[in-house]
């Protein structure tokens, strides 16, 4: 162990490999980086519709993970909220979609002749699929509801006694 310490000779040895290995580690380590940055910018957001009936609002939430990445958790989502007496209807439409075909999305009515698709891109499959969401949502808002025959009456009551037929 001293011989090593204290010879005169000192010997440097250029191992290729261990800097070649060094550099190659490197560019797999950027290229694999690369590769996570592209994956993580072309995934789709996460969208969630609540519908709350003891509050009267519907929240539209959209959170995408890119954005959250960039901005360090501190955004990350927008948010639209509706309230529920303004739902008018639900529906389906149909969108094209590039290279696929068709898809379709569910869409809310407003009572200001706005409407809002629930989804921000289309669903593919089939449309029947997209229509029983869109039936779980009016049924739960209650908005294909039939009258009661003591509704029925009173709106014809009040029809038949319009402005012309004061005595």
């Amino acid at each position: 162990m001293g011989r090593y310490l204290f010879s005169p000779h000192r010997n440097l040895v250029d191992r290729p490999g261990c800097c070649l290995l060094q550099w190659s580690l490197g560019w797999k380590l950027f290229y694999v980086t690369g590769c996570l940055f592209v994956a993580v910018q072309n995934l789709e957001d996460w969208e969630e519709a609540v519908f709350n009936k003891s509050t009267g609002k519907v929240v539209l939430k959209t959170f995408s993970l890119y954005r959250k990445l960039l901005t360090l958790c501190r955004a990350g989502h927008d948010q639209v909220v509706v309230l529920l007496s303004d739902i008018r209807d639900v529906n389906v439409e149909e969108e094209k979609v590039r290279y696929f075909g068709k898809g379709y999305v569910v869409v809310l009515r407003f009572a200001t002749g706005f409407s809002h698709p629930l989804t921000q891109s289309a669903v593919m499959g089939h449309r029947s699929d997209v229509e029983a969401i869109a039936k779980l949502i009016t049924t739960f808002l209650e908005l294909h509801r039939l009258e009661s025959p003591v509704e029925l009456s009173q709106s014809s009551d009040s029809e038949a006694d319009g402005p012309g037929d004061q005595s």
